[in-house]
């Protein structure tokens, strides 16, 4: 429970927001309100999460944040261009807002795994 706040768990944390915010599209345009409020709601909570985290970071550790900010930036577009060959070769219709979607889905996925595999030495 006292465990400290990582750099690389806020970063997670921002790609969480960023996946959240890339679901709202598709929701909006499928008519989903319930799903909808309730995305909102749980975004407001990792928001607040996000930013608690961010105010208990050492000074070394927000140092960190630009490098690591950089490979999420970098694996939310691999997991777009990834997502968007797979639906090109596998599915007959896609709309813009199911690819924003799955591709920052995957992007979060590819970051997460990133950083499991390879840790940031700084």
């Amino acid at each position: 429970m006292g465990s400290q706040p990582t750099a690389e768990r806020l970063s997670l944390l921002i790609g969480l927001v960023g996946l959240m915010l890339a679901t709202l599209p598709r929701y909006v345009a499928g008519g989903h309100a319930t799903r909808l409020n309730l995305i909102l709601v749980a975004l407001a909570v990792v928001v607040v999460v996000a930013v608690a985290n961010w105010r208990m970071l050492s000074i070394t550790s927000r140092q960190r944040l630009p490098e690591l900010f950089k490979r999420l930036g970098l694996c939310l577009v691999a997991g777009m261009l990834g997502m968007g060959a797979w639906h090109a070769v596998f599915s007959d219709w896609l709309s813009w807002q199911l690819l924003l979607a799955h591709g920052a889905t995957l992007g979060l996925l590819l970051h997460a795994l990133w950083l499991w595999v390879r840790p940031y030495e700084g």
